[in-house]
């Protein structure tokens, strides 16, 4: 039997024998394996995955190797991307908005589900042919979340009514689905927009064949990881709004994979009360002006860690844009030095796919590691 390499044990350790000039993302296939263990252990009903939340072969692999039942997809990439990587996997197509061109990639492919939140879009797959399940996609004014999804997204309730009557004189098996938001911080948003989906599926005549409660489970608070438990019972105890309790599905991006990366970024140069990295918001670092800053720790080339008293340094990427600047400035050690390491955690979601290469950086490398 082939055995894996022996993986290097932490990012520092790697840090201190290489010292890249290159950002580094470092990827824990355990911590990955263990937050999927938490899902799959807890969250009662299907666990997908929001392949959006990133994309990368390594981690696409480890969920299929790890027994994940499906993806929720959002292109035809996507899709291409799965079919190759875990071809037997079943597809939620999510994304609620589509091209006839796009439909007709995912039938190819044999979509199991589809989202819709619009009378127009329904048609569309309707005239296109499919089959299976269609979960009508609803929002509701629900706080919680670090930001709102239902900004783009999302049918109010009477229209989600109507919407789910279609589905089913359509001969579609009738679904719902919702996104509470990016990094939820209360588990009763969850139960609150379940106790609408009843309202929903009452209101319409129709038994709900399944309920998709979407994403938004947060990743690590203060660099700790966060307990799903709560998140779990609140799901489960909401149920009973309705006579027939429906199956479940989840679909975790950032919550499942966030924890088992950190990124290790490289002091360029030091100014009076100014920081120069060797990546910004054009980069790994782009979600820095929209999200709260994950913990970090900042170590000198030989792995040692800096640990003055901090002050506050404005922060600026490697590009020639003036906007390449963090939101805020970041309270850095006092010894901080030209060619040290900040190592951001809970850095595994929405790097690998928005990262761009203006100014010619965007540049990286991928290193796996027994723990963060």
């Amino acid at each position: 039997m082939l055995q894996r390499p022996l993986l290097p044990t932490d990012p520092i350790n790697w840090l201190a024998a290489t010292r890249p000039d290159v950002p580094v993302h470092f990827f824990s296939p355990v911590a990955l394996r263990d937050r999927l263990c938490a899902f799959q252990d807890g969250f009662p009903g299907m666990v997908t995955y929001a392949v959006k939340a990133n994309p990368s072969r390594l981690v696409l692999s480890e969920l299929c190797a790890g027994g994940i039942e499906g993806f929720d997809v959002a292109s035809p990439q996507e899709i291409a991307t799965i079919r190759k990587i875990c071809p037997g996997a079943v597809l939620h197509y999510n994304n609620p908005v589509r091209s006839t061109e796009e439909i007709a990639a995912g039938i190819a492919a044999g979509v199991a589900s589809w989202s819709v939140d619009d009378r127009a879009e329904l048609d569309k797959l309707i005239a296109a042919g499919i089959g299976g399940e269609v979960a009508v996609r609803f929002k509701l004014p629900v706080a919680g979340a670090h930001y709102d999804f239902g900004a783009k997204f999302g049918a109010e309730e009477a229209e989600a009514v109507a919407l789910l009557s279609r589905v089913a004189t359509a001969g579609l098996t009738p679904a719902l689905t919702f996104h509470v938001g990016t990094q939820c911080g209360d588990p009763e948003a969850y139960a609150t927009y379940l106790a609408a989906a009843a309202r929903i599926a009452r209101a319409a005549g129709v038994q709900v064949a399944r309920v998709n409660v979407g994403g938004g489970f947060p990743s690590a608070r203060n660099g700790q990881p966060l307990d799903l438990t709560p998140y779990f019972d609140a799901i489960r105890g909401a149920l009973a709004h309705f006579e027939t309790p429906p199956a479940l599905v989840c679909e975790p991006g950032r919550g499942l994979v966030a924890d088992s990366f950190a990124y290790a970024v490289r002091v360029k140069s030091l100014r009076s009360g100014r920081a120069y990295l060797n990546d910004g918001i054009y980069g790994g670092l782009s979600e820095f002006p929209s999200m709260v800053l994950p913990a970090f720790r900042v170590f000198a080339p030989e792995g040692t860690t800096r640990a003055a008293a901090s002050t506050a340094r404005i922060v600026f990427g490697p590009t020639c844009d003036s906007l390449d600047q963090l939101p805020a400035p970041l309270d850095l050690p006092g010894d901080l030095a030209e060619g040290d390491y900040i190592l951001f955690g809970s850095m595994g979601a929405y790097l690998t796919g928005v990262t761009t290469r203006f100014n010619g950086y965007g540049a990286r490398d991928t290193v796996e590691v027994a723990r963060l």
